[in-house]
Order: structure tokens, then C-alpha cells, then sequence
């Protein structure tokens, strides 16, 4: 290009504009190093304030390649304040790079209005050769990188970069066999020098340091996402040997871990997970993510200190980790912005913490432990504290009558019988409006479908969802009456369960199996199971053998060669004094396999305690008897 337009401004003004910019910068250095963590934001903002009108009286003239260089650092210091004011700040920096660029085309006599970004770029970077315009554009162009890198188009700064290179030393950049491309450029990318006549409020070199442990960062990440472990974890390393604060460093070593985890090297989660909260003891999704690989790896006791540790340092709301001093504008978390680093970096809120901790207690038998927690996170809902959770689908809550069931079972567990009874009522009047009076319903779904709107869940499927809950609070209810003696009011809340149930019509194919069974489906088959079994038991303790053996049948029917219900059908026919059927069924029922019942999806938490309590206590005297009837030693199938 030859042909240059626009008036240079007096000596005087650029002189002038010059000692500004100094001035701001020299302001900025002092505040930065000297400064409380509020006056540097103070002071951000103010800078900001002073570049910007700086800049706009300078773009108020026409462009003029003797003040370019001046304009284009000014303008990247300005940026940098934008760029630095907050995380979604970075995005207004795109129309002020572009103008810069435009400005640029302008003074050498040239239009680029209708191109786009990158090809303004290919432009200026391909036929703009002023030797003073360089330095200013390279720096220009490790702004945009951070702008491209934040929006994820890695494509786009690779080829950056690679006019970059190529303005500077064509065919200098080469990228070895496995090597990663865009680092290789970013590396390779030479940093213009700082004139003392220009400064910077933050340096290319410290930028481009940045830059290279974001790409790696960001990439690692990518590599992570999509399955690539070993790659995601190699990329992550060279992102923590970075120029970072301690906040990115924690959150690098937090992926760090959840990779390790990923890959089954759960002793190295552990490492990576603990390295994080040792540089950065406000990170506490690493401390999340310790009491999942604690979980997987067995050790409970670890896990639920983990979460106690959790609950607690959420409980006093830290406040947000600071960047390492000195204080830079463009860190390298700002352009690391993904799906799957949100997701891993989730903060938990404490109800969830608390609600994990019922749960796991639960879960491992600790049943005192269980119940405190449960009614905390109980009053926290009472509270009106429910409202701040966010029920994501990170998030590890269940649906709240699940809870309350969960809670019934720990009490119950622990010979609170009322409160569970209490608890249950809850449920049961909560659902009541919400059942129709007939469902009729598929077993095996076909099609997938329709969501309604904010529910993620098909109407029909959130009816049935309502009606194992208030089934399952009378099931509930029915053992804790049993447990209290009562035996014709347990009966009345087994018959009460069974009775919601036939408010649903299943239909299905016929085949066999439960691999392909809708899960509401399964879990309310399950619920008619123990309700037969829990009121058989209750008509067997009454004398009533006939009307128990016929729920024994019917429970079998529901689920055939069940080893929950097939023992009370052989005590049954016992005591009706139908001994060889008996002899038959036990003979069946000892050839059977143990554990027949774990088959299929798990069941919830709230059905697993009703499991235990349907468990036929009788093995030793029944098998006792029926070895004798036949003239053969006994052998309990239980045991």
C-alpha cells in the first residue's frame, strides 16, 4: 500500500496523548502493587474510564498512520481494562479490535468495512508492511487471541498466529509429529518489545505466557470432554507448569483430578484433588469431587469427612478466591470459559451437601448419624432455604418426597416410628390431588416422550412418579405400624397402598425380563410386592392363613420365585397343614439362586430399608420342620 490518508495531529497533541498514556499507566503500576483488593477494582474501573476518552478523542480524527502507533496502544491498554473488568466484559473487546483494525486500513488508504474479523486480519497482517505498525499490531493480536480463545474458536487463533508468524519469519513455525499445533504457534510467536516512549499497563510477554497455559487449559479440557484422557491429562500438566494465579492452578489441578478419576487412577484423583486445596483452600469443588473418588474408592469414613469439611466451609459463605499478586488484567481463567469446566467446577450449595451426607449415612447403615442429618436439611427446607438450590442436573437432590421417604426410612430404622408415620402423612397428603383417578400406562416405552415445559418430565410419567411416592408412604406406614404391634392398623395401610395401586392399568408387550421395564413401572411393582408380603405377614400373625396365603400367591404372580415372598408362601401352606405342597415350594426355594432379587436397576433409597424389613425371619424352624417332614437333613436356603 502507498497511498496514505489523513493529517497527522500537531506534535504537540501526540506529545500530549503520549504523556497521558504514561501518566494512566504509571497509575495503574502503583495502584496495583500498593492497593487493597477494593481499590484495585476501584482503580479498574477508573483506568478504564481514562483510556476510553483518551481513545475517543484520538478516534475522533481521521486516521493517521504517524499516530497509530500511539492509537493502537492506547487502545490496547483500554481494552485490557475492558477485558480485565470482568468476566463477561471480554466480549465488548471484539468491536473495539475490529476498529482498531479498520482505523489501521483507513491510514494506509484502504476499505475493509464489509469483511469479517479474520479477513480483516489476513488483510492488515498481509499487505500493511509499516515497520512502526508491527509491534503494536502483534499485541493487538494476542488480545484477540484471548477474545477467540474465550468464544472457544481455537481454529481461528491457530491461524492468527500463524500470520503472525509467518509477517515475522515465514516457515519458522513448524509443529512436530503429535505435537499441539496451536501451542507450537503460540510458542513460537515472537513478543514485540516494550518502548519506553509506549507503555503497558500489562506486558505482551506476560500475555502471551497466559495465553499459551490458557490454550493448554482449554484444550485440555476438549481432550477431557470428549473421552481422550490421556491426551486431556498430558495438556492439563503443561497447563499447570504455567504462568497462572492460584485460583486458575486450583481449578487446573481440580481437572486434573476429575481426568485421574476418569481413568480409574483414583489414588492419583486423590493426589491431583488435595494438590488443588493446598494452593487454593477455596476451592471447594475439589473437596466435592474428593468425596466422590473417597466413595468410589470404598473408604466412607474419608467420603463423609470430606462432606462434613464441605458443609461446613460453605456453611460460612468464603468469599472468592483472589488472583496472585501483582494484580493482571488478563488472567488466565478469563478466556477458559466451557460447559464441562462449569460443570466440574459446580459449587455445591449446603442443603445438597447435607442432603449427600443423610444419604451416605443412610446408605452405610449409620442410621443415628442418617436421621440427624435428614432432620437438618429438613428445617433448612422449612426454612425456605430450598429455593437457592439449583435443581440441575448436577445437582445430586432427588425429588423432595424422596427425601421425606428417606428420612422416614432412617427413623423408622432408628424406632422413631411415629415421626416416620408423621413424615409419611406428609407425603401421602401432598400427592393425594396430584394422582388421577386412573392412569393407564405402558410397561415398556416405545417412543420417547414429550417433556412438558420447565418439568423434563411427560405428565404421565410424573403421575406415576406421584403415585409410588404416596404408595410408598403407606407401605411405610404399614411396617411402622407392624413394628408397633398394631397389627389391624398395619393391615389398613398395606391394603391402603394396594389399593392406590390399582389405580394404574399396566399394558405391555409380554416379554420377559425387566431390562427394558419403564423405571416407574419397576419400582411400583416393587412397592405391590413388599405391600402383599407386609400384609400377608400381618394376616399370618392373626391366624388369618388363607387370606396370607392368597397375597403370598398374588405376590408371586407380580414377581415369580421371589426369595422374598416365596418363604411366607411356604409358611403359609404349612400352616394350613398343606405339607407336601409346602415341602415343594421350600425344595424349590433352596435350589434357587441367592441374590435372584438384586437383578435389574437398583430400587431408591426409600424402598431399601422396606427390603430388610420384608426379610423372612423364620429360615432356621421352618427349614427345621420341613427336613424332618421329609426324612432329610435340613439346609436353610438363606443361609
Amino acid at each position: 500500500m502507498k497511498r496514505r490518508r489523513g493529517s497527522p495531529p500537531e506534535p504537540g497533541c501526540l506529545q500530549a496523548w503520549a504523556a497521558e498514556n504514561r501518566a494512566l499507566v504509571e497509575r495503574w503500576r502503583a495502584a496495583r502493587c500498593s492497593g487493597p483488593g477494593g481499590a484495585v477494582k476501584r482503580e479498574v474501573r477508573q483506568q478504564r474510564g481514562g483510556f476510553g476518552e483518551l481513545l475517543l478523542r484520538m478516534q475522533g480524527l481521521p486516521a493517521a498512520l504517524p499516530a497509530l502507533p500511539l492509537e493502537l496502544t492506547v487502545l490496547y491498554n483500554s481494552l485490557l481494562f475492558t477485558m480485565g473488568a470482568s468476566d463477561s466484559a471480554i466480549k465488548e473487546a471484539a468491536e473495539g479490535i475490529h476498529q482498531g483494525l479498520l482505523r489501521v486500513l483507513e491510514a494506509c488508504g484502504a476499505c475493509g468495512k464489509d469483511l469479517s474479523t479474520e479477513e480483516l486480519w489476513q488483510k492488515v497482517l498481509q499487505e500493511v508492511t509499516v515497520e512502526e505498525l508491527q509491534a503494536p499490531l502483534h499485541r493487538l493480536g494476542a488480545l484477540q487471541a484471548a477474545w477467540w480463545l474465550a468464544a472457544s474458536r481455537l481454529g481461528s487463533t491457530a491461524g492468527l498466529f500463524r500470520l503472525l508468524s509467518n509477517a515475522e519469519d515465514p516457515g519458522r513455525v513448524r509443529c512436530s509429529e503429535g505435537e499441539n499445533e496451536l501451542l507450537s504457534l503460540l510458542k513460537a510467536w515472537r513478543v514485540p518489545a516494550e518502548g519506553a516512549s509506549l507503555p503497558l499497563v500489562q506486558s505482551t510477554e506476560d500475555l502471551k505466557e497466559i495465553l499459551c497455559t490458557a490454550t493448554a487449559f482449554l484444550q485440555g479440557l476438549q481432550e477431557l470432554e470428549a473421552g481422550n484422557f490421556p491426551t486431556a491429562l498430558s495438556l492439563l500438566q503443561e497447563a499447570a507448569e504455567g504462568f497462572c494465579s492460584k485460583r486458575a492452578l486450583a481449578q487446573i489441578y481440580t481437572c486434573l483430578g476429575c481426568c485421574a478419576q476418569r481413568m480409574g487412577k483414583l489414588q492419583t484423583a486423590i493426589q491431583h484433588l488435595k494438590r488443588a486445596l493446598q494452593v487454593d483452600f477455596q476451592c471447594l469443588p475439589a473437596l466435592s469431587h474428593v468425596a466422590a473418588v473417597y466413595q468410589e474408592l470404598g473408604e466412607t469414613e474419608a467420603e463423609l469427612q470430606a462432606l462434613a469439611l464441605l458443609y461446613e466451609a460453605l456453611e460460612k459463605n468464603p468469599p472468592v478466591a483472589a488472583s496472585s499478586s501483582p494484580h493482571f488484567l488478563i488472567r488466565t481463567e478469563l478466556p477458559v470459559h466451557t460447559p464441562i469446566l462449569a460443570s466440574l467446577l459446580r459449587h455445591r450449595h449446603p442443603s445438597e451437601v447435607k442432603y449427600l451426607l443423610a444419604r451416605r449415612c443412610l446408605q452405610d447403615g449409620r442410621v443415628a448419624d442418617a436421621v440427624e442429618h435428614y432432620l437438618d436439611f429438613l428445617a433448612l427446607l422449612q426454612e425456605g432455604l430450598q429455593q437457592q438450590v439449583p435443581l440441575d442436573g448436577g445437582s445430586p437432590l432427588p425429588r423432595i418426597p424422596e427425601v421425606f421417604l428417606e428420612a422416614a426410612s432412617a427413623l423408622k430404622q432408628a424406632g422413631r416410628h411415629q415421626d416416620a408415620i408423621t413424615l409419611c402423612e406428609e407425603v401421602i397428603s401432598r400427592t393425594t390431588d396430584l394422582i388421577p383417578r386412573m392412569l393407564r400406562v405402558e410397561e415398556r416405552l416405545q417412543q420417547p416422550e414429550c417433556p412438558l415445559p420447565g418439568t423434563g418430565l411427560s405428565q404421565q410419567k410424573e403421575s406415576l412418579c406421584c403415585l409410588a411416592w404416596r404408595a410408598a408412604g403407606y407401605l411405610h406406614q404399614g411396617w411402622a405400624w407392624a413394628t408397633l404391634g398394631e397389627k389391624k392398623e398395619a393391615i389398613t395401610q398395606f391394603s391402603r397402598c394396594l389399593g392406590d395401586l390399582l389405580r394404574v392399568q399396566i399394558y405391555g408387550s409380554g416379554a420377559e425380563g425387566t431390562e427394558n421395564l419403564l423405571p416407574e413401572v419397576e419400582v411400583l411393582q416393587k412397592i405391590r410386592l413388599l405391600s402383599l408380603i407386609g400384609r400377608g405377614t400381618q394376616f399370618l400373625e392373626l391366624g388369618r392363613h388363607k387370606e396370607a396365603l392368597l397375597d403370598f400367591q398374588h405376590g408371586l404372580q407380580i414377581s415369580p420365585g421371589d426369595p422374598a415372598a416365596l418363604p411366607y408362601l411356604v409358611e403359609a401352606l404349612w400352616k394350613l397343614d398343606r405339607k407336601p405342597e409346602a415341602a415343594a415350594q421350600w425344595q424349590k426355594f433352596s435350589r434357587s439362586t441367592p441374590g435372584e432379587d438384586g437383578q435389574g436397576r437398583p430400587l431408591p433409597l426409600f424402598l431399601a430399608s422396606c427390603l430388610q424389613w420384608a426379610a423372612f425371619p423364620r429360615h432356621e424352624d421352618l427349614a427345621r420342620s420341613i427336613g424332618d417332614y421329609l426324612g432329610t437333613p435340613h439346609r436353610d436356603p438363606a443361609s
